[in-house]
This record gives C-alpha cells, sequence and structure tokens, in this order.
C-alpha cells in the first residue's frame, strides 16, 4: 500500500482494474483505492505482468503493506508462480491482518517485483476537504480484519470500516453493542447511525465527542484542527415518503461525504454571513486588453478568479485572524497563506485543492497554479496532500450567474469567500470635483460566511471592505 499523503495510514482497496495474468504498463491505473482522504486510482510503479493479487477488493490494509506482484513474464497457468520481492515501506505500517499469502514459489519463475507506489503518482476518484471519512465499497464487500489486538475501537477483532471506527470513537460507542447488518454480522455505517437515533430517541446522551481535529500551535503545514461540538446524529436521519413514480437514486461516496462534511460544519462552527458590493471595471479593462496575449503566453484564460485570490492573499496579511482555525479556547493564526480553491467535478460533486505558500505567488502565478490544480481534480490526477492543510478557502459559483451566495465554513478553518456572478450594471460616478453620473460597470457581489467564534461582526465586514478596496483600485496592468 503506498503513502498516500503525510497523515494517511491505512486504505481500502476499492476495486483491481487488472486481473491476474493480463499486463500493466508503467503509469497504468491498477487499483482504487479509498483512504480517509480521498479516493483514488493508483497507477503501477512498473511494467509487466500480473503474477498474483494479495490483496482482495474491500479489504483494508496499512501504508507499506503487500498488495501484488508484478512479474517480468506471464506466469505459467497465472498460479503466481514468480517470487516475490518485498515491497519497500512508506511508513512503519501498525498490524494489521495477514493478507492472502502468495503459492509457494518456483525456481524457475520470473523475477518480481512488489506494487507499492509514491504518491506523487495517485490520482483523485473523488473527495472532500478536511473532515472525510472513507468506507467500504459495498456492504457487501470482502472483510478485512480491523481490529487486532490495539484497535483503536473497543470491539477488540471486529471488521470495522474506517468511517464505522470515527463514529463510534467521536460517540464513545462500543461497537460490540451494536447489532450488525452486514455480511456476517459485520457493522455498517447505518447501522451506528441508526443506534445513535435509537439511543436519542430514548433520551440516552453519548458522551462527549472525541477530539479528533485537536489545533496545534504551529504546524508543518497549517492544518491545525478543531475540536469539533458534538457530531450530528448523521445524514439521513429522517425517512422520507415514496410515491409509486418516485425514483431512488443512491447518494454517491462523494455526495454521502459532502452531506456529512458540511452537516458537521453547521454543528461546528457559528456561521455568520457578510456580503459586499464590488466594482470589476479596473479588472474588466485589464482583461479585456491582455486576455489574449495571457492565453497564448499561459496557456490558460485569464479569469477573474485570479484577481480576486491575488486580492484576497494581499487582504489576509491585514487582517490574519481569517487566516486561522479555532483550537481548545484560542484561535491559531496561520502564518502562511494555503488558499483552497473550490472545484466542481462536472456537477457530480466537490473537491478543494489546496494552493500552497499562496502568498509567494504573482497574478500569473496563481492564475497557473488554480488552473493546474482544476485540471488535476478534473482528471484524477490529485494526490491526497493535495486537499489539505488550507487555511483558507474561495468558491466561485460565478461562472454560473449567481447573485449571492452563503457558502459554508471548510473545516477547520474559520472563513469561506463565495465570489457571484460579475455583471453590467448603471453605477454611480463621482468625478474629482464632487459631481456625479451614471456609467456602466462590471459589478458582483462578494460573500463571506465566518465564524463567529473566531472574530466579530465588525472584522470580518472591514476585511470585505479592504477587499473591495484592493480589487477596485489596485493597479492591475502592472500585476501582467
Amino acid at each position: 500500500m503506498p503513502q498516500l499523503g503525510e497523515t494517511v495510514t491505512e486504505g481500502t482497496i476499492i476495486r483491481w482494474l487488472k486481473k491476474v495474468g493480463e499486463p500493466v504498463a508503467h503509469d497504468e491505473p491498477l487499483f482504487e483505492v479509498s483512504t480517509d482522504k480521498v479516493d483514488s486510482e493508483v497507477p503501477s510503479s512498473v511494467a509487466g505482468y500480473i503474477s498474483e493479487i494479495l490483496v482482495p477488493e474491500g479489504a483494508t490494509v496499512d501504508v507499506g503493506t503487500k498488495l501484488a506482484v508484478v512479474s517480468e513474464s506471464p506466469a505459467a497457468g497465472h498460479n503466481g508462480t514468480a517470487t516475490p520481492v518485498a515491497a519497500p515501506e512508506a511508513a512503519a505500517p501498525a498490524p494489521v491482518a495477514p493478507a492472502p499469502q502468495p503459492a509457494a514459489p518456483s525456481a524457475a519463475g520470473p523475477a518480481a517485483q512488489s506494487v507499492a507506489l509514491p504518491p506523487e503518482a495517485e490520482a483523485v476518484l473523488a473527495g472532500v476537504p478536511a473532515v472525510q471519512e472513507a468506507e467500504l465499497a459495498s456492504d457487501q464487500a470482502p472483510e478485512a480484519a480491523f481490529g487486532e489486538e490495539g484497535t483503536e475501537s473497543n470491539g477488540k477483532g471486529m471488521v470495522l470500516s474506517p468511517v464505522v471506527r470515527q463514529l463510534v470513537a467521536e460517540h464513545g460507542i462500543d461497537p460490540a453493542t451494536v447489532p450488525g447488518t452486514g455480511k456476517g454480522g459485520r457493522v455498517t455505517r447505518a447501522d451506528v447511525l441508526a443506534f445513535i437515533d435509537r439511543q436519542a430517541a430514548a433520551g440516552v446522551a453519548s458522551p462527549p465527542t472525541a477530539t479528533t481535529l485537536r489545533a496545534t500551535a504551529a504546524p508543518s503545514r497549517p492544518q491545525a484542527e478543531t475540536a469539533l461540538a458534538p457530531a450530528s446524529p448523521g445524514v439521513g436521519t429522517y425517512s422520507a415518503s415514496q410515491g409509486p413514480r418516485d425514483e431512488v437514486v443512491p447518494f454517491t461516496k462523494i455526495r454521502r461525504l459532502t452531506a456529512e462534511h458540511m452537516v458537521r460544519s453547521k454543528a461546528t462552527s457559528a456561521h455568520t454571513l457578510v456580503v459586499i458590493e464590488a466594482d470589476y471595471e479596473a479588472i474588466e479593462r485589464v482583461r479585456a486588453k491582455h486576455k489574449d496575449r495571457f492565453r497564448a503566453e499561459e496557456g490558460i484564460g485569464l479569469t477573474y478568479l485570479s484577481f480576486v485570490a491575488r486580492a484576497v492573499v494581499d487582504t489576509l496579511h491585514d487582517f490574519p485572524d481569517l487566516n486561522a482555525s479555532v483550537g481548545e479556547d484560542a484561535l491559531v493564526v496561520h502564518r502562511d497563506i494555503h488558499l483552497g480553491i473550490a472545484v466542481d467535478l462536472d456537477q457530480r460533486g466537490l473537491i478543494v485543492p489546496v494552493v500552497r505558500n499562496a502568498e509567494t505567488q504573482s497574478l500569473r502565478g496563481l492564475a497557473r497554479a488554480i488552473a493546474e490544480l482544476a485540471e488535476r481534480a478534473r482528471t484524477r490526477k490529485l494526490s491526497a496532500d493535495d486537499v489539505v492543510g488550507g487555511t483558507f478557502t474561495i468558491t466561485n459559483p460565478g461562472p454560473f450567474g449567481t447573485l449571492m451566495t452563503a457558502p459554508i465554513i471548510n473545516q477547520p478553518q474559520v472563513a469561506i469567500l463565495s465570489t457571484d456572478g460579475v455583471k453590467r450594471r448603471p453605477v454611480v460616478l463621482t468625478a474629482p470635483d464632487g459631481t456625479e453620473a451614471v456609467g456602466i460597470h462590471s459589478v458582483g457581489l462578494l460573500a463571506l460566511s465566518f465564524d463567529h467564534r473566531a472574530v466579530d461582526g465588525a472584522y470580518a465586514s472591514a476585511f470585505l471592505r479592504a477587499l473591495a478596496t484592493g480589487i477596485e483600485s489596485r493597479d492591475w496592468e502592472a500585476e501582467l
């Protein structure tokens, strides 16, 4: 199992894309894996033939676990005659249930290499930023023994997916007390949520939520993680009536994770919205003048988002408390600005890759970084580390012509900015001598959702006013 991110310690094999005996090319997708950060389609680091698959679909193993054997030539009868080579350890793995052992090697078998892929070779299948839970691809998937001695849950030796382990830990539940409806009596996420609902209906209070996201004063990647408020019982608690013509469309995994993350964020932060109007005319004039040259030089469009991102970075220097996370009775202010940019995955889901150290980037640099991350997100080429560590997020529904959006905060951050549609509108223009006239300018709204635990409305409003001023008055011509 390759190291799929700095904080990733295990993964669940969702699907093997190759069968035993089939050839695989270098960098050809080999399997799909689910972690607690993202789902990834992982390419092979070597070329050859699949001699053995050591970990079945649905099994969850630690980083560094040997997954498969790739030989230089096909094995006779596809019986795995190659001699496996020990996988290089990407991290010191914790004890896990042993994977199926390969057949006895043949002396005549070809040399083989174990599949252990580097993080830069990963691709995102689907994911949600910050707080995310991974679970087995299906309740009917083959089981993996998660809980040997030392498992984090109270159910030692029980088969538990990552999301179930997190749920029982957060609510202080002994999984042995939860009736399981999964294959072989396995406890599923739905079983835990139903158990929590029954407790709530009976008036039984769950213990305080475990502090799964704890702030640190100086993280290597500013990802100070918030101590969450008691979690919501979950999404889908209430049953919806169904008519004969209704269609039931099951949530995809990314939809499920998004729903859980959004509910958790609303339960955690004191969401407050402030909105201001910004005149984009100065930006529009520069865009109209340089967009063709910019596309020819950079190969990408010159969007409003790039200008706003540049203005946000500058403004956060003067309002650092919005580039922060709420810790335990403290505000953790990040000195580096890691800018999250929400990316729509063709209306199938949402992911927020992060531009690292955005304060060091020029307008051109930000435009390139944003375009590159968006392209990698849509082509499944993001790594798990690309979607963690953000300190401030921008979501951009403006291309759809929105008027005003109230976004939900991306935990554990304290603020998120929505850049809505920019349209030509009549505005009052004031001349230096004080006379007024009506003109036509490009105008749009900037909407900031902020955590009222971290700052007050005056601070957030002053940030928006400074941001709008920067958009309106900055010398954008010099930036290009």
